[in-house]
């Protein structure tokens, strides 16, 4: 598409999108005055039916949980198209090439620098998981908690080091891992179909409110979704680093 046909469709499009934003802004509601019935059936229901202690998770993994599947998928299509048009845009053997290449490392990290991105790597890992698995007893869950894990291996690049990255994160694994999360979740709501006769309806033990083993399979989507919230955002990360650090090489030998 050209610069004339772009700006053309904006032209067209940006006004009218101004257009139902302003509408959409003058129908919320002043500030600090509530109107949502739904929500406060959620805060009403969650505990006592569900044995959740966040009801975001709750509304997320259970009230809404068939949306919540339109909503990952949304992202996985997304990461698919990203990955697909990068690739399309330099050959296996370019890709293969900027890999062994000493410009995926800058001089500019110091030595206290490489050794803190040692020390975060872990901890924000750490934390990630602390996240995901905490998701239906306090704030977090799987897409908050995915994008922290994403953010550990991305630490790497604080040393000046993305082949480190790259072995701690490989194209292959992040593609698994999100394909695996988008599958797991909708795995289980199959499960809810087969064990509950209806699809994404919880289908084990409640457990104890405020316990991590409660909120039924709140903790599984939870998993799922961190799954593929990781895989998706380091994949598209890492292609994007590797279309820039390709577009380095090339100036440089010009």
């Amino acid at each position: 598409m050209s610069r004339r046909a772009r700006l053309g469709l904006f032209a067209c499009a940006g006004p009218a999108l101004a257009v139902v934003l302003v509408l959409g802004f003058r129908g919320l509601p002043a500030f600090g005055h509530y109107h949502g019935v739904y929500g406060l059936v959620v805060n009403g229901v969650e505990l006592s039916l569900r044995h959740a202690t966040d009801m975001v998770t709750a509304l997320n993994f259970d009230l809404r949980a068939f949306d919540t599947l339109g909503e990952e998928f949304i992202l996985f299509a997304a990461v698919t198209g990203v990955a697909l048009l990068l690739r399309e845009l330099r050959d296996e053997s370019q890709r293969g090439s900027a890999a062994d290449d000493g410009a995926h490392s800058f001089s500019g990290a110091s030595d206290g620098l490489r050794g803190a991105s040692l020390l975060l790597v872990p901890l924000i890992v750490a934390l990630g998981v602390y996240i995901v698995l905490h998701g239906a007893l306090t704030p977090g869950g799987g897409f908050q908690g995915g994008l922290v894990l994403a953010a550990g291996p991305l630490a790497a690049l604080l040393a000046g080091r993305y082949l480190a990255l790259k072995r701690l994160a490989p194209h292959a694994a992040l593609e698994v891992l999100d394909a695996l999360g988008a599958a797991a979740y909708a795995l289980l709501g199959l499960g809810g179909l087969v064990f509950a006769s209806i699809y994404v309806k919880n289908f084990l033990p409640l457990g104890i409110p405020g316990h991590l083993l409660s909120g039924g399979f709140m903790a599984l989507n939870s998993i799922a979704v961190g799954l593929e919230v990781t895989g998706a955002f380091l994949l598209t990360w890492t292609e994007f680093l590797d279309q820039a650090l390709l577009i380095r090489r090339r100036s440089e030998r010009s």
